[in-house]
């Protein structure tokens, strides 16, 4: 068989795999340090898909009314308004990851020093990212200027843009895998610091 798009099918398609015969035992392992049950792991889910589809909604409303702009006198006041509550939604966001984080069963294989500044590591990259975009934008080149009529005089080439398409995200992602990394461990030091007190 074969696909117009993506060339020769190497299977003959999905309808051709036994999934009775998949090894799920790495899946299931994976699974049992997440408990999707967990109210705060359904909150930081729940922010993580509904932020991103607000503000674009939000932006893309703008783009073809003008109505935010309108109705606060200015696109500038207008995309500022709508960075605010950006901003505010990426800490109510980042909140309910990090509880979330604080709450799901610990890995041991994470529970080490080298892991730790693992965390550290990416953190520090993924604030690097995210710090230098913000610079290369600005404010409104950031929180979605352009669908406000707000634009640049040419696209940004600077660093980070130099090295990568989407340095904002991939800081993002990296903050957020930094911060995943790092509680179980300082979780483990919190522990060991009390006992340690306790013991004295």
């Amino acid at each position: 068989m074969s696909s117009s798009v993506a060339g020769p099918d190497c299977c003959g398609g999905l309808g051709n795999i036994d999934f009775g015969q998949a090894d799920l035992c790495v899946m299931t392992r994976l699974l049992g340090y997440v408990d999707p049950s967990e109210p705060c792991f359904v909150a930081a889910v729940l922010a993580i898909v509904f932020n991103p589809l607000f503000w674009n909604v939000v932006a893309r409303w703008e783009q073809r009314t003008r109505k935010l702009s309108r109705a606060l006198g200015s696109p500038y006041v207008a995309c500022y308004a709508l960075g605010g509550v950006i901003l505010a939604l990426n800490a109510l966001r980042s909140h309910w990851f990090t509880q979330a984080m604080r709450n799901q069963p610990r890995m041991d294989g994470l529970d080490t020093p080298t892991a730790y500044r693992a965390g550290l590591a990416l953190l520090g990259a993924g604030g690097v990212l995210v710090l230098s975009s913000f610079c290369a934008l600005g404010f409104t080149g950031t929180f979605l200027g352009d669908y406000f009529g707000i634009l640049k005089e040419a696209r940004v080439t600077t660093f980070p843009f130099n090295i990568l398409d989407n340095p904002m995200y991939w800081g993002s992602t990296a903050n957020y895998l930094g911060w995943a990394v790092m509680p179980f461990t300082a979780e483990i030091y919190r522990q060991k610091a009390s006992q340690s007190r306790k013991s004295h």
